[in-house]
């Protein structure tokens, strides 16, 4: 039976976000990319971080530092910000050590991302200061020159082969970001070097949904003019591709199958986003046609289940547009039917378009003030869903996704404690502990490991006392504000 339960909302809805919280809205970003980690601190909690460290101890178990080093970086991220959270400082010689384990990953675009996720983690816990006087430290100069040696298409997953740039973008628009952060100066020619990656991602997917961090990245800098220079207009280059069909122009591959009006309305919700900071928004709005109605015409194209992903994406952009009272009269009924979609959607039944669903429904029934839709049925069903992902091979290896999702959803929400209690669905073991224990030695299987780690690290860095955002992010203001 549905009832209620007892969770602790990191906002009190729309309103109440922050502008990092505002550009850098949904799961994908902080799980997959590792950007806007950290959000909604709450200050330090003995208990939860005595459950983020049992993560890592069963981690280590399985022998996941020895055999990957981004295991290792995340943990000494992590012990560093919590020991900050607890103490108020650190020493300096472990910040060097988690620069140091961040250098040491073979793959160029994780270095990058690692790079960024700490100078990222030292700008929340305020110790840019100390980063700027370690010995040989140049964060600037040290991420840009890394970013050079990424490769056009070296990603191996279902899009192999169709990124083109897609990854140099997406690293470069973390870089901005870490470097916003930090409050160091990006160079011009640094960031007309990264706009021009955009001509290299051939898929229309992929070239809106990560340019549009880029361009956001731009804006938050206060560069908005870069991206008219020389004759060109960035946006609304990137918005008319989002149609190109022609040579060259690939589409992406999803784990489950998707709609076309999925593969439409994503990467038009992330340019949505990113058109609300421009000064221009209105200009851009009405580019080619009116695409706030292009999107509402997308979302009730979608599927149900593809609704549960985009419909976080559709309120956060039309909130930051200021048209959302316009579009969507009736907020409550709206996130009533999103969010209730969970009792026709099994979250085992895959591990991506079903599996990180229910996540998507947390948040946007935070974000629209509504928690009291995430009832207790609601969380047994998602905590428990983990063992029916043995039902194929590539659903089991890639069960961290899922998992990653769901560690920071209810950490979010103050019930990451259910993934800790002995469950029958797991055979009265922990979900932690069950999922850990599944995972191959030392992880080699699964290639989304990643993604708990960075679950790990926002908790972690949340535990620091709440503050006003960076100025990169505080003195920012949305045009519809004003």
């Amino acid at each position: 039976m549905s009832g209620a339960v007892s969770i602790t909302p990191p906002v009190g809805g729309l309103a109440a976000l922050g502008v990092e919280s505002r550009v850098l809205a949904t799961p994908w970003s902080r799980m997959v990319r590792g950007i806007g980690l950290g959000q909604h601190p709450v200050g330090h909690d003995a208990a939860a971080a005595d459950r983020i460290r049992h993560t890592f101890a069963a981690l280590a178990g399985r022998g996941v530092e020895e055999a990957d080093p981004y295991g290792r970086f995340a943990r000494l991220l992590v012990e560093l910000a919590l020991d900050h959270a607890r103490d108020g400082a650190v020493e300096p010689a472990r910040m060097s050590a988690v620069l140091a384990a961040a250098r040491e990953h073979p793959n160029p675009y994780f270095r990058v991302m690692a790079g960024c996720v700490a100078a990222d983690a030292f700008g929340k816990l305020g110790l840019g200061g100390q980063l700027a006087r370690l010995p040989g430290a140049d964060p600037a100069a040290e991420l840009q020159a890394a970013v050079e040696g990424i490769e056009a298409d070296r990603i191996r997953d279902e899009n192999a082969g169709r990124h083109g740039h897609y990854e140099r973008l997406s690293a470069s628009s973390a870089v901005l970001l870490a470097l916003g952060q930090l409050g160091a100066t990006v160079e011009p020619g640094r960031l007309l070097g990264a706009l021009d990656l955009l001509d290299g991602v051939p898929s229309p997917f992929f070239r809106g949904r990560g340019g549009s961090v880029l361009l956001a990245a731009a804006m938050l800098l206060g560069r908005e003019d870069l991206l008219t220079e020389g004759g060109r207009d960035r946006i609304a280059e990137t918005l008319r591709y989002l149609g190109h069909t022609g040579p060259g122009a690939t589409s992406p591959v999803f784990p489950q199958p998707m709609s076309p009006a999925f593969v439409e309305v994503y990467p038009l919700l992330t340019m949505l986003n990113a058109i609300s900071m421009s000064g221009r928004a209105g200009d851009y709005l009405r580019l080619g046609e009116d695409r706030v109605a292009q999107a509402g015409s997308l979302m009730g194209a979608l599927r149900p289940v593809e609704r549960t992903h985009m419909g976080l994406y559709y309120v956060v952009a039309l909130h930051n547009l200021g048209v959302l009272d316009e579009q969507v009269p009736d907020l409550d009924r709206f996130a009533e039917d999103l969010v209730g979609q969970w009792r026709t959607t099994p979250p085992g039944e895959n591990y991506f378009l079903n599996g990180i669903s229910y996540a998507y429904l947390i948040q946007t029934a935070v974000f629209t003030g509504r928690p009291d839709l995430v009832t207790e049925e609601f969380l047994d069903r998602y905590v428990d869903s983990f063992p029916d992902l043995d039902r194929t091979d590539d659903d089991r290896v890639n069960r961290p996704y899922p998992f990653a999702y769901a560690f920071n959803a209810l950490a979010e929400i103050g019930c990451d404690d259910l993934l800790f209690q002995p469950r029958r669905a797991y055979g009265g073991a922990a979900p932690v502990d069950w999922v850990v224990s599944r995972l191959s030695p030392g992880a080699r299987a699964e290639p989304r490991l990643y993604m708990l780690h960075h679950a790990l690290i926002s908790y972690a860095l949340r535990m620091r006392e709440p503050a006003p955002e960076a100025p990169v992010f505080r003195d920012f203001v949305f045009p519809a504000d004003t």
